[in-house]
């Protein structure tokens, strides 16, 4: 988020490709909302997208499971990827819950999320709260140098404070660095990449743009890969605005992918085939 403009999020909104990316999320959206089946069956297609989303961003984090496998259980205290598998579920059931306090105080937000993603799994202590000095961070695939807690102390407070104020930039762009910055941050001992993800996803509903929650980006992150993924955010990192914009190009590719997946819900739906 390196730029000197008064509002940094515009400014990344006019870097190449972005306006682009952002023209052709709001068109694949656009086309899941103008299918015939959401006149009846929205919520329906709310929660399948729901659990292909969960699905998606666990992959991301190790846990790759197949849909029906997801269905089937109804236990995720099992081993370490049941239990990504369970904290993805939370997460994404939650989301929706959180539109109003996010607009007011998203770090309370950050820590609710933190605190349904590892459930009853971790110590006490360390549960929705940023991590202190010294505390380790387990986060599967993003292998970057990681902040201290200080630098992470300010930088929350300086995104906190970006999102309170406001910004006239596309719901792309701000969902975009709004999860590049956690995952650049990992603020919790564990489960920041699923965490990003929900952010993600609660920038994009409550930003009016995907307010039914039926494009998961989740989905687009995970069939592009892991390996694309992680480049993508290299460049985040980078801040350099080729870098920024990559970023933020995949995350728009991404609500693409996931607005199709939908669209393709759309159409079991209307087959008598979901």
């Amino acid at each position: 988020m390196s730029t000197t403009s008064s509002d940094p999020l515009v400014a990344l909104g006019a870097l190449p490709g972005v306006t682009d990316a952002v023209d052709s999320v709001r068109k694949a959206v656009d086309r899941v909302y103008g299918h015939r089946v959401m006149r009846r069956r929205s919520n329906e297609v709310t929660a399948e997208a729901a659990l292909r989303g969960a699905r998606g961003s666990a992959a991301l984090s190790g846990a790759d499971w197949n849909l029906e496998e997801m269905r089937r259980r109804s236990d995720f205290s099992g081993d370490g990827e049941a239990r990504v598998i369970g904290a993805a579920l939370r997460l994404t059931a939650e989301a929706g819950q959180l539109l109003s306090i996010w607009r007011q105080s998203p770090l309370r937000v950050l820590a609710r999320l933190h605190l349904v993603a590892a459930g009853s799994a971790a110590a006490e202590d360390a549960v929705g709260r940023p991590r202190l000095a010294g505390e380790p961070v387990d986060e599967p695939l993003i292998e970057a140098s990681l902040p201290d807690a200080d630098e992470v102390a300010g930088r929350l407070d300086g995104l906190s404070r970006l999102i309170l104020s406001g910004s006239e930039a596309p719901a792309l762009v701000m969902a975009a660095v709004v999860h590049g910055e956690l995952l650049a941050l990992r603020p919790f001992g564990s489960y920041n990449g699923l965490v990003a993800r929900t952010v993600e996803r609660i920038v994009l509903i409550g930003s009016g743009l995907d307010p039914k929650s039926i494009c998961p980006a989740e989905v687009g992150h995970a069939e592009q890969g892991r390996a694309a993924y992680a480049a993508s955010f290299d460049g985040y990192l980078s801040g350099t605005p080729e870098g920024m914009a990559a970023w933020i190009r995949h995350c728009g590719r991404s609500a693409e992918l996931g607005a199709r997946e939908s669209t393709a819900v759309c159409e079991a739906l209307q087959r008598g085939a979901a």
